[in-house]
């Protein structure tokens, strides 16, 4: 979620100087990036979660 806030943040600060640019070109710029990044920290809390539910018992065993 911080992550999120940040690109959000980075939005609003980028906004004051966004040039010649329109409103809108610049909102969907900023959406898909925001959409990506909380994409690959989902894809990432996936992963992470997979490998110690399947991976790491495989080889340290159940005590570990």
């Amino acid at each position: 979620m911080a992550g999120f806030l940040g690109v959000v943040a980075y939005g609003l600060y980028r906004l004051r100087s966004r040039g010649d640019q329109k409103m809108s070109v610049h909102l969907i710029h900023m959406r898909v990036g925001a959409q990506g990044f909380v994409v690959g920290a989902m894809t990432f809390g996936v992963l992470y979660s997979m490998y110690k539910e399947y991976i790491k018992p495989r080889f340290h065993g159940p005590d570990d």
